[in-house]
C-alpha cells in the first residue's frame, strides 16, 4: 500500500466500534510501547479513555492513527497513546489528530493539557504550546512494563 501523500484522505473518528477493534490492536503493534497490547486490554483501555480520536484512512479503510485522553474535564487532561502508522508518518495525520485533541469542546475548560513523548517528538509537540518547563514537577512512575522503565 502506497502511503497518502497528505491527511486529505483520512477522516477522524471519535469512537472505535467493537468490530475495529483488530485494526486498532495492529496499529498499537507498530510501536514499541504499545506492541504487546491485546484486544481484552484495548477493550478495558478504551472503557477508561474520555476522548478517543481514531485516524481511518478512506482508501484502505484502516486505523492510521491514534490519541486518547483521560481527564477530569476541569484541572488536568492526560493526552496518551498518539500514535501514527509508521508509513503514514510525516504526512500531516498526527497533526490533524493532535489539533482534534486540542480544540476539542470538552476540553475547552480544562486549565492544563499534559501529555509523555520521546526527546525526538517534543519539537512537535511545541507546535500547540506544550513545553518542557513544568516547573519543580518531575515524572515519576511505577510499572511492571520494563521497556517503560528503559531509556528508548
Amino acid at each position: 500500500m502506497n502511503p497518502v501523500s497528505d491527511a486529505a484522505d483520512v477522516s477522524l473518528e471519535q469512537v472505535v466500534l467493537q468490530e475495529r477493534l483488530p485494526d486498532l490492536v495492529a496499529l498499537f503493534s507498530s510501536q514499541w510501547w504499545t506492541s504487546d497490547r491485546t484486544a481484552k486490554d484495548v477493550i478495558r483501555m478504551l472503557a477508561g479513555s474520555d476522548i478517543v480520536v481514531a485516524a481511518v484512512d478512506r482508501t484502505s479503510d484502516r486505523f492510521v492513527g491514534f490519541a486518547r485522553v483521560i481527564t477530569d474535564f476541569t484541572y488536568v487532561a492526560l493526552i496518551l497513546d498518539v500514535i501514527v502508522a509508521p508509513e503514514f508518518q510525516g504526512c500531516g495525520i498526527g497533526a490533524r489528530i493532535m489539533e482534534s485533541v486540542v480544540t476539542h469542546p470538552r476540553l475547552a475548560g480544562v486549565r492544563s493539557l499534559e501529555l509523555v513523548c520521546q526527546p525526538d517528538v517534543v519539537g512537535f509537540y511545541g507546535r500547540w504550546g506544550f513545553t518542557e518547563r513544568v516547573g519543580n514537577s518531575r515524572l515519576m512512575r511505577r510499572t511492571t512494563d520494563a521497556r517503560l522503565a528503559s531509556s528508548q
